[in-house]
Order: structure tokens, then C-alpha cells, then sequence
């Protein structure tokens, strides 16, 4: 018999665990069952467990009892090099240190839904009185406030009080500590595993992950597997620490398994053997089949470990007798048991204690708030992405090449039943891409199935792409999406094909058109930095995006920096001789983490970064939005050569499609549903009038008083909540032979909601 454990490292995520831990936890179970081993499993999200220990009055009072020297000693330093500000802060920390740990655990109950206190009370006297702890951050947002701070304001003056905490332990205590990413960067940059080593002595993991480890798995017995996942390089540190304890604190018949994100990406061609003193393999991609092949004919852990000798096994790299022992990369027997998987593995979120889970909120808009404001279960309706085929993506790995669907109706059941149990009623879909038809699919669902009790609200990252029409978006938000993120990256046709997107501004405006129409929040991911982009492109990428929030189309964006990737379309290209513009750097001998690659001309982009942030936070905040976009950088840039009115032009070209799209008579076969409110007939001396309502709005329609009440009761009889697909009351042809076309065409997008 075989136990499993899988941990989440620290700090990942607060608001909601990374949903690797739950696939793996749902999936043991299932191959357990299989077997009809008893075998337990279990998952243990650390990030949570760390916050609470290290915001808590016991934590807080540690860290400012053993900083005390080391903190009135910095804050010399930096008023000797002329940094007074930094010298204020640090000292006002220690002069306030009663303060903060008198309120450290009400500021956290602010921002947490449930614990031993409620924050609700709190959150009054927190935003006004004189006498609580303050910090450059929660200042700033209050010196930015054109009124004074109420109650409503208390989620995010907590949420800045933790941030400005957390700088200061950064500053004082542990340089690598981050209260979203422990040490986001170290391990993503680094060439030399010594580096990486030297961290595992940082106070955060010996002071606080330690006595959690003491806590929560000395106690584990042999035959244990742990799975320890590594979602981002902010992570390794912890993983390689959590490892390490395992193997000289656990019984000798237990084996340590990394896998995850990172692994996947920068530990892909890893040639480094001392990493395996901290782990006994690697699993690489979905886990599913190479843990199904190791599991095969073992019973114990020891049975495992004697496989381990030299053999190949598919996804899994180990050390035997000095020697890396390669995965196989392909096998049939195992591909096809994964995308069966894929298709019926619901994630299991049992384990989680979400009344833990603190919902920080840094920012007044709105899109920006749904990634941390809420607890969000993490699933895919697909893995893999459907179009696979972007420049700068990672295309040859597994977690993009490979598109596979999962199977939607026993998702959406095997999730919900989660939900009502956990009672958070919020997803957030994690797919590279959500496929239009799973998303429609999804909805309806939500609509049918959950009318007697509370339905999902989601999010989740799309392809601005045609597939988006004003009648999907409708539809998908009557189905519970809130909001929806997605790659334009380059806001330029010329843009666009060079980096192969597949779509094109039209159909970029279009599908942001609709969401909006729809009432769905709208981010977009923008790239700067390309080897090969000119200053005109860059510019009239950046009037665009102005464009587009000035229009309203938009609600938030962000801009990354182009990094040329192993695993990219792009450097395979230039690898088969193409591009011969790209110059890239030579990889390090014995570097350890491989992925990022240098090239030339890499660094002449750094100064775009700056004056991009700054035009984009005035955009997000209503503010600047006719200033000429070349004004924001200090140096001169080229004015943009796209007209003034290029994206008001492509909307009246949406709007044309539209309107026509609801003009016209469909084919008899197509599937429709009324999304409108409750139809009812209004009757006078001058005739007979449906009425009803649609996104806020009373509409009225004239009908024949002798046939409205046959055509109310109709439409009230296909609603979204009775869709049946194999019911032909659903078609165009059984609609229009009782509205009439000329009725039909006036009830579309205003409640009759074509499906694709």
C-alpha cells in the first residue's frame, strides 16, 4: 500500500490554492480506486498556513523582537546614503511595532471571510482612528482619496497594511520574501545551482516553513509518495527545502516527487545532479501517466525505487548511479490514458479550508480586483490551447501543444457539488485559451441546472477572435462570466500577423465589443520588446490600447516584456534557419534553469517599459485619455501613423455586423433560447403588446391580440432554463412559425439569444 501526499509550497496564490494539488488529489483517488488499493491521499496547501503564521500577533511579535537591531541599523544606512524616506519608514515600523501586532489579526479579518474575529467591526475604526499602525502604502492611497476614507475603503487600506508589513519584513527580515511570490525571481534567473542552495537557509522557510513541516507530515509513515508541485520559480526554494526535510526527517521508505509549472518550462533539459538530494524524480507535464507507470506492478515505496534503475519511464527523469536518467517523451499507451483522463479527472478542493483564504484587494478597478478579491476555484475546460500556434508561446511543450477537451456536464456537476459544499459559488478558468463551445456549453448548464438553487459566477482567459458575436457574449453572461482576460499583445495588424495571433483588429474590437455590450469585464495582455519592432509599431500598438479604453472597450491591461523562450515557435524557427534578424545569445555552460534565452538587443527596450506603465495607469483610472501617447516618454518618439478614429471605425463596422446579424432569418435548424425576462401580454382598447425585460431595460413589442398570448406563453416556454438540444422548439423554423419574421427579427439581441 502506497500513501500520497501532495503539497503546495509557499507563497503562491492566498486567495485560492493552485489547482495542480486538486487534479492530482482527484486523480490518485480515481487510480486508487482502480486498483482497489487503500492508499490514502492527501493535500496540504502551505501558502495559506504560512500567511497566518506569519501575519498573526505570535509572528509579528517575532519578527519585530529579532529585527529590532538589525532594523534601527538599516534605517542608519539608508539616512547616511541620503535615503530619508527609507529611514522614516523603518523606524515609524518600530515605533508602532505594539500597534501592528495589537491589530495584525483584525486587519487580516478584514480581508479573510470567516476566522475567530470578524473584520467587519474592525474595518470602521481601522480606516478613521488616529491610533493604528500606518504604512507608506495605505498613506499614499488615502493622500489619493479626493474625500474622506469610509468603511468601504477598509479592504483595501487592510490589504495595502499587509503589503507595507510585508515590505518591511522584506527590507529587515527576509530579502526574498513577497506576500503573493516567495522569491519570485531568484530562481527563474539563476545559472548556478550553488546560488539557489544558499537561499535554503532564509529566516521565512527555517523560522516559519520548519515548524509547519514539524506540524503537519512528521508524523507520515513509510510508504509515503510526496508530490510536491512548483507552479513559478518563486516557489523552488520551498520545494527544494520542503524536499530536503522530508528525506532527513521522514522514514527512509518515502520518495519525493517535483512537478508543476516550473518544472515543466526552465527544469525541462535541468543536467544538474545535486538537485536529486532534494527529490527522487521529476514528473513532467499532466503527472497523470507518469505516475500510472511507476505505480504499475508497486505496492510499496521500495517496489518504486527498485524500478527505478536505469530503466526509461514516460514524463519522469531521475538519478541512477551517477547518471540522469531521461523520460520517454512519447508513448501511445499512456497519451491515450492522459486525454481519457483529462476529459473525466474533476479537481478535488475537499482538503481546502477556504475561510482561510484572504481576499486582498490593492486597486480600485474592477478587473484588477477579481484576480485576488474572491476565492476562485482553478479549472480548465480544455487543456492545452486550441490554436497553439503564437511566435512567442511556449508551443512545443505539452501544456500547450497538446488540446484536449474536457468532458463538460459531469465537470460542471463534479464542481458544483464542491461549490455547495464549500459554499463559494466562483471559478476561475485557468485554460491557455477557454474554447468558445466549452464556454457555451458551460453556460447553459449553469442556467439549467442550477435554477432551483445558487449558479456559478466564472472568469477566464480567451482568444479575441470572431467566435465571440454579441449573441455568444450575451448568452455566456446570462450563464454567470464576469469577466474575461486575453492576449492582444501587439495591437497592429502588421503586429498581429508577425507574431502569428490568428485574428485581426477587427475581430479584436468586435469580440471586445460584444463582451462589454454584454456587461463582462475585459483585460488585455500587451507585448512590447519584439527583436524586431520598430518605434512606429510600438507607438501605434500604444495609441490603439488608447484608444480602445477611451472607447470604453477595455477595462484593464498590462504590459509583459517579450522574452525569447527554448520552447518558443519562434526560436524553433530561427533554429530552422528563419528569422535571421534574431540574434540570440548563447545558452551558459551549465546553466540550471533553461528556458529564457538572450538576444541581441534585448536591453534597448528597458526604456519603453516606464513611460507604457504610466500611460496605462491613467488609462485604467479614466485619467489622460486624449494626451498624445508620444508625450509620455522622455526621449522623442514617431506620432502614430493609425487615424485618430481607428478603433471608432472598426466598432461601426461591429455595430453593422451586428444589426445585420439580427436582421437576418437564420437556418430553420439553428438553435435559439429566450434569455429575456418573463414575457407577459398587455392588453388595451387599441390592441395587444408583449412586454418584457432585457439587461435593465422594459421593451415592448406590438402583436395580434389574438395570437399574443399563444406567442407569450412560447417564448416564456424556451427559456435558457428549459433548453433541451434534442427539443425542436429551440429551432429558428419552430420560433418563426409562431412570432412571424418580422416579430422574430424584433426579439434578436434583445432576449432571443442565438447558440453557435
Amino acid at each position: 500500500m502506497i500513501d500520497v501526499v501532495i503539497i503546495q509550497p509557499p507563497m503562491v496564490q492566498l486567495n485560492t490554492p493552485y489547482p495542480s494539488g486538486a487534479y492530482l488529489l482527484s486523480f490518485f483517488k480515481k487510480l486508487f480506486a482502480q486498483k482497489n488499493t487503500t492508499g490514502k491521499v492527501s493535500w496540504f496547501d502551505f501558502s495559506t498556513e504560512i500567511f497566518h503564521r506569519i501575519f498573526s500577533r505570535k509572528g509579528i511579535s517575532f519578527i519585530f523582537e529579532k529585527t529590532f537591531s538589525k532594523a534601527l541599523k538599516k534605517a542608519d544606512d539608508f539616512e547616511m546614503n541620503g535615503d530619508d524616506d527609507s529611514a522614516f519608514q523603518i523606524r515609524r515600523f518600530i515605533s508602532q511595532s505594539k500597534l501592528w501586532v495589537e491589530w495584525i489579526e483584525k486587519i487580516v479579518a478584514v480581508v479573510c471571510s470567516n476566522g475567530k474575529i470578524s473584520g467587519r467591526e474592525f474595518a470602521h475604526e481601522f480606516v478613521r482612528s488616529a491610533h493604528v499602525p500606518r504604512g507608506n502604502r495605505v498613506e499614499q492611497y488615502l493622500a489619493g482619496l479626493n474625500r474622506d476614507a469610509g468603511v468601504d475603503d477598509a479592504q483595501i487600506l487592510a490589504s495595502l497594511a499587509l503589503a507595507d508589513l510585508a515590505d518591511y519584513i522584506t527590507v529587515v527580515y527576509d530579502s526574498h520574501f513577497a506576500l503573493i511570490r516567495y522569491a519570485e525571481s531568484l530562481a527563474a534567473s539563476t545559472s548556478d545551482f550553488t546560488q539557489v542552495e544558499t537561499e535554503l537557509d532564509s529566516s521565512i522557510l527555517t523560522d516559519f516553513l520548519k515548524p509547519l513541516l514539524e506540524e503537519k507530515i512528521s508524523h507520515i509513515s513509510e510508504n509515503t509518495l510526496f508530490c510536491i508541485t512548483v507552479p513559478f520559480p518563486g516557489t523552488f526554494e520551498a520545494a527544494l527545502y520542503i524536499g530536503k526535510w522530508i528525506k532527513e526527517n521522514c522514514h527512509t521508505k518515502t520518495m519525493v516527487a517535483f512537478g508543476g509549472g516550473y518544472v515543466n518550462t526552465e527544469l525541462r533539459t535541468v543536467s544538474e545532479k545535486r538537485l536529486f538530494n532534494y527529490c527522487d524524480f521529476l514528473s513532467y507535464d499532466k503527472g497523470y501517466g507518469s505516475y500510472i507507470s511507476l505505480f504499475e506492478n508497486a505496492d510499496d515505496i521500495d517496489s518504486i525505487k527498485q524500478k527505478l534503475d536505469g530503466t526509461r519511464f514516460y514524463k519522469i527523469k531521475y538519478l541512477n548511479q551517477n547518471k540522469i536518467v531521461e523520460p520517454v517523451e512519447t508513448d501511445d499507451r499512456y497519451e491515450k490514458l492522459e486525454k481519457e483522463l483529462i476529459k473525466t479527472v474533476i479537481p478535488d478542493f475537499s482538503s481546502i479550508d477556504f475561510t482561510k483564504s484572504p481576499r486582498l484587494a490593492d486597486s480600485n478597478n474592477p478587473m484588477h480586483r477579481i484576480w485576488n478579491d474572491g476565492t476562485w476555484l482553478k479549472v480548465y475546460l480544455a487543456y492545452g490551447c486550441y490554436w497553439h500556434r503564437c511566435a512567442f508561446c511556449d508551443t512545443s511543450l505539452d501544456y500547450v501543444k497538446n488540446y484536449c477537451t474536457t468532458d463538460i456536464e459531469p465537470l460542471f456537476d463534479g464542481i458544483y457539488e464542491q461549490c455547495r459544499n464549500a459554499g463559494i459559488y466562483g471559478l476561475h478558468f485557468v485554460d491557455e485559451a477557454c474554447p468558445p463551445a466549452g464556454l457555451q456549453k458551460f453556460a447553459l448548464k449553469n442556467i439549467s441546472e442550477t435554477k432551483n438553487g445558487n449558479s456559478l459566477t466564472y472568469w477566464g482567459n480567451i482568444r479575441f477572435e470572431k467566435t465571440f458575436t454579441r449573441d455568444l457574449a450575451d448568452l455566456l453572461s446570462y450563464g454567470g462570466m464576469t469577466a474575461v482576460s486575453g492576449g492582444i499583445e501587439i495591437a497592429t495588424g502588421d503586429g498581429l500577423d508577425s507574431i502569428n495571433k490568428g485574428t485581426d483588429m477587427e475581430n479584436i474590437v468586435a469580440a471586445c465589443c460584444a463582451f462589454k455590450e454584454a456587461g463582462i469585464l475585459v483585460h488585455s495582455y500587451m507585448i512590447f520588446g519584439f527583436w524586431n519592432q520598430s518605434e512606429q509599431d510600438l507607438i501605434n500598438s500604444m495609441e490603439t490600447l488608447r484608444q480602445l479604453f477611451s472607447a470604453g472597450l477595455l477595462d484593464s491591461a498590462f504590459w509583459h516584456k517579450f522574452s525569447l523562450t527554448l520552447h518558443s515557435t519562434v526560436y524553433r524557427e530561427w533554429l530552422e534557419g528563419k528569422h535571421q534578424d534574431l540574434k540570440p545569445g548563447k545558452m551558459p555552460e551549465h546553466q540550471f534553469a533553461e528556458n529564457s534565452i538572450s538576444f541581441e538587443g534585448e536591453g534597448k527596450s528597458e526604456k519603453y517599459s516606464d513611460p507604457l506603465n504610466a500611460a496605462l495607469s491613467c488609462w485604467m483610472n479614466g485619467e489622460k485619455l486624449k494626451k498624445n501617447v508620444e508625450s509620455y516618454f522622455p526621449f522623442k518618439m514617431p506620432h502614430p501613423s493609425i487615424p485618430s478614429n481607428y478603433v471608432d471605425s472598426l466598432i461601426e463596422k461591429y455595430e453593422r455586423k451586428r444589426d445585420n446579424a439580427f436582421s437576418q432569418i437564420p437556418d430553420e435548424h439553428k438553435k435559439l433560447i429566450w434569455i429575456g425576462g418573463k414575457m407577459f401580454v398587455l392588453k388595451s382598447t387599441s390592441g395587444s403588446q408583449l412586454c418584457w425585460s432585457y439587461m435593465g431595460e422594459l421593451l415592448y413589442a406590438d402583436v395580434d391580440n389574438k395570437a399574443s398570448g399563444q406567442i407569450c406563453d412560447f417564448i416564456n416556454s424556451i427559456s435558457a432554463e428549459k433548453f433541451n438540444s434534442t427539443d425542436d422548439s429551440f429551432t429558428a423554423a419552430a420560433i418563426i412559425s409562431v412570432t412571424g419574421k418580422k416579430l422574430f427579427r424584433e426579439l434578436r439581441g434583445k432576449g432571443l439569444c442565438a447558440l453557435m
